[in-house]
């Protein structure tokens, strides 16, 4: 069966894994489950998130680590021109894809382009917005990595790509298209690289709780980053609920040893 984990604030925080997330990694694979990681981060490119699980005692294959920014690419058709505010991973996806990438703010041309692309953006700011309000308002279409207003870290909770979109999208006068989770786009490539799933496990309700439901698959909530302990009433309701992902493991797999 999948297993499908989610990155920031279930794996790692920042540069850091969170305690015991290798070895409950390493007991899934053990049990046979296939891991596969799913993150709404769009902005390293494919080789540092594999070199950040290889550093951190969590190897794994390209086909089992999916973005946001893989699932943005499909929504943008070969041939066309992308305006990105974004990071790496964006320009990688959408080249890979056949798509002609502009920077935003880069100069000559920025209103002639079929879609703008918004991820997170650590070079937002008013040229970069008034290049894609300029695009938005001579006729390109939006598309989203995500939606999620924050992300978390070591140091707690910072803008998320969400916060980038809102003001493109209020701007611009555009509603976007979103391509990560819980959206059709990464619902589509997480069943074509692996069919059905069993688990999800995620700290985000309103993404890793509805991917789950949208996936037919149990959702398991870690409260290592954005939902804290002590919660109110979410929505959904996970069906397994843990302090982090290693209590999560000790709950559905028995101890090595155990008869």
């Amino acid at each position: 069966m999948t297993w499908v984990l989610d990155c920031d604030g279930v794996i790692w925080l920042g540069e850091e894994a969170l305690p015991g997330t290798a070895e409950a990694v390493g007991r899934l694979r053990q049990a046979g489950e296939r891991v596969v990681f799913l993150t709404n981060n769009s902005y390293p490119l494919l080789e540092q998130h594999l070199a950040k699980l290889d550093r951190l005692g969590m190897s794994t294959r390209p086909g089992d680590v999916i973005s946001s920014a893989m699932a943005a690419a499909r929504l943008v058709s070969p041939g066309e021109r992308a305006l990105v505010l974004g990071g790496p991973g964006i320009f990688e996806a959408l080249v890979g894809r056949g798509v002609e990438t502009v920077e935003a703010g880069a100069g000559a041309g920025v209103e002639a382009v079929d879609v703008v692309v918004v991820g997170f953006d650590l070079k937002f700011d008013f040229a970069r917005l008034a290049a894609a309000t300029s695009a938005l308002r001579g006729g390109a279409r939006l598309v989203a990595t995500n939606d999620d207003a924050t992300f978390p870290t070591s140091g707690g909770l910072l803008p998320g790509a969400g916060a980038f979109l809102a003001a493109v999208s209020l701007a611009g006068g555009v509603t976007a298209e979103i391509a990560g989770k819980p959206h059709e786009a990464v619902v589509d490539l997480l069943v074509e690289r692996v069919g059905s799933v069993a688990t999800v496990v995620g700290d985000r309700p309103s993404t890793d709780g509805r991917l789950a439901t949208r996936l037919g698959a149990r959702f398991a909530l870690v409260l290592t980053g954005v939902t804290p302990p002590g919660h109110g009433t979410i929505d959904p309701e996970p069906d397994i609920e843990a302090a982090d992902l290693a209590s999560i493991v000790d709950r559905e797999l028995p101890p090595v040893g155990a008869s």
